[in-house]
């Protein structure tokens, strides 16, 4: 792993160079999938909001703590038993509750608009370590900044509010009566990756599981494995622990009769190269087929399900398993239906809305908006048989000259790359989306494209492009094209500005054609259920959201290297951005469906359209 993190350095800007130290970018991974010894911390927590952020102020020392730092500190179990450590102003046991994991701004009105720090807690009871075992948390998405305590001490804190972190607490967890407070923070501002302002609902809270896991002393903490354009099967385990080195270790997979060992280096690391079998199915929308993979070593033992596929561009097109295949999609906001959404995409969420898009929609990819989502979304879009791109939330801007906030973006990528890069449904890393030109901006993305090509050089990088518009001529005049794989823009001509619809037809796309595009993003709010049928539909009803398709659609086909299109947007999300009283009231209404899954008439229109479209 060094290796590969001091080839990324020298890949890099100055910028990122000053950015990224060697050991920055790895994090613990605790690789999930099938494992032994997984605690589900989810269910009910109490909660107590700090509006003035005392838990995160000291002032001086001990005496001036305020009283929630006082009872995050100390070790309420042993506190308890004596005389005069009573805390008035915080009681975490007796504050109110709410549903774990899901954003606060859901569980109360009180809540809807907070923005601030709460402080959370959940007791909980382990089962007794056995001899040289270790523990683990396991956050997967606190949103924004966390800070966690167990049982009187700080483990750990995390920044970044959509990507999982790992902190170990062998030497804090005990078996009964543990105390786990965690402190989150959802502010945002001008160093923080995305910044203050975006279009759609940041949310608040423990969005995703956190799971207690416990390992040996040495375990499996990373394993990858993939297929490679020569036929092959390649990937690298990493053991964690003081055993880590010059030891032996394995991968199997079930069905194939594939079985290879290899040993560990003195980093812990190991590498297999085994020749695929002829018996291998591809993974493929069409056929998604995944196997039942397990690695091995140091007596710790994680099963997988993956797929196996390549992935490549030749010229205009982009291959998949060698053929060119035309990405018919639809981006999505990590928003569960329903009036009133928590961010809560358990598996049975999650399947409910990548199925409008595979079986609605006759889809066979999805652009994940604007930064990684849960990963029971990925495993669906694999077993459902989905292409992905996954993005990170470089949005609109961000502090293009800051190297701390370079890094930041550089860690969400890399926490995200180790995360999913299992996932054959996953096709796209994007480095940004609808940022202004400018030459800070170009050298910024630069670094996130090559922290990518590091990391997971079996994937396209691309990002959502604005273009520029010329009288009726459209460019790309971005010099980070270079530096991506796939072109991709976003366009709403006949939307926003003054075109009209019949003006569509005059639009001409002047743009590269070596490399494949896909149009990231276009769209026409529509409020479902409003219905206008004049000649000339208004703008906001149903049948002007399907004109609007009709004449988009039919300017994009005059594209030659079109490879793909992801409309925005699936489904009507939050936007505290959007206040039309009538028609939006803190909703985008660009969705194919409303929030609580009604289908508007567009959403036929682009199915018709993707079922003509060849395969």
């Amino acid at each position: 792993m060094i290796r590969r993190l001091t080839a990324l350095l020298a890949m890099l800007t100055p910028l990122a160079l000053a950015a990224a130290p060697a050991d920055a970018l790895r994090p613990p991974l605790l690789l999930t999938g099938q494992r032994a010894d997984v605690q589900d911390l989810s269910g009910r927590w109490t909660y107590s909001k700090d509006y003035y952020r005392t838990g995160l102020t000291d002032i001086n020392g001990w005496v001036a703590k305020s009283r929630m730092q006082r009872h995050r500190d100390v070790d309420v179990a042993a506190a308890e038993t004596k005389p005069g450590t009573g805390f008035f102003e915080f009681d975490l046991d007796r504050g109110p509750a709410m549903e774990i994991p899901g954003a606060w701004n859901a569980a109360t009105p009180e809540l809807r608009w907070y923005d601030g720090l709460i402080w959370f807690q959940r007791r909980f009871d382990a089962a007794a370590a056995k001899p040289g075992q270790r523990s683990f948390l396991r956050f997967e998405a606190v949103n924004y900044r966390a800070n966690v305590y167990l049982n009187g001490k700080e483990v750990g804190r995390h920044e970044g509010g959509f990507t999982p972190f790992v902190l170990e607490v062998t030497d804090a967890l005990r078996t009964s009566g543990n105390r786990l407070v965690v402190g989150v923070d959802s502010r945002h501002d001008a160093q923080s990756i995305p910044g203050e302002i975006t279009d759609w609902d940041l949310y608040g809270g423990i969005t995703r599981p956190v799971k207690l896991i416990q390992t040996p002393a040495t375990f499996i903490d990373d394993a990858t494995l993939r297929l490679t354009d020569t036929g092959r099967l390649v990937g690298s385990l990493q053991l964690n622990g003081a055993q880590a080195a010059n030891t032996s270790v394995s991968v199997q997979i079930e069905g194939l009769g594939v079985k290879a060992q290899a040993t560990t280096d003195v980093r812990g690391e190991a590498h297999f190269d085994i020749p695929a079998p002829a018996m291998l199915k591809r993974w493929s929308p069409e056929s998604p087929q995944l196997y039942a993979v397990r690695f091995s070593g140091a007596g710790d033992t994680v099963g997988e399900r993956m797929g196996f596929r390549t992935l490549a561009v030749k010229g205009s097109e982009i291959l998949l398993n060698g053929n060119p295949i035309t990405l018919r999609g639809v981006s999505i906001h990590e928003e569960e239906l329903g009036a009133n959404p928590a961010r809560r995409l358990n598996d049975s969420a999650a399947r409910a809305l990548l199925s409008e898009v595979k079986l609605g929609l006759n889809g066979n990819y999805v652009r994940l908006s604007h930064y990684p989502h849960s990963e029971t979304v990925l495993r669906a879009a694999d077993e459902l048989g989905l292409l992905v791109w996954s993005e990170i939330p470089v949005y609109w801007t961000v502090d293009w000259d800051n190297p701390a906030v370079l890094l930041k973006a550089q860690r969400q990528q890399a926490e995200t790359i180790y995360r999913d890069r299992n996932r054959a449904a996953l096709a796209l890393w994007s480095v940004g989306n609808e940022t202004p030109v400018a030459e800070n901006r170009t050298r910024f993305h630069a670094a996130l494209a090559a922290t990518v090509r590091a990391l997971d050089p079996s994937r396209l990088v691309s990002a959502a492009l604005l273009v520029e518009r010329q009288g009726d001529t459209v460019r790309i005049a971005d010099p980070l094209l270079p530096h991506l794989d796939v072109m991709a823009v976003n366009t709403y001509a006949g939307w926003y500005g003054d075109d009209k619809l019949e003006d569509l037809d005059r639009l001409q796309w002047a743009l590269p054609t070596t490399k494949p595009l896909l149009v990231s993003e276009f769209g026409a709010d529509a409020l479902a259920g409003y219905h206008d049928l004049g000649e000339q539909p208004r703008k906001w009803s149903e049948e002007f959201q399907a004109a609007y398709y009709r004449a988009t659609l039919s300017m994009l086909a005059r594209i030659p290297n079109l490879r793909g299109i992801s409309p925005w947007v699936l489904k009507d999300f939050r936007s505290p951005r959007r206040e039309h009283p009538v028609f939006q009231n803190g909703w985008n209404r660009k969705g194919l469906i409303s929030e609580t899954g009604q289908h508007k008439l567009a959403f036929r229109l682009l199915a018709d359209h993707y079922r003509g479209l060849p395969r």
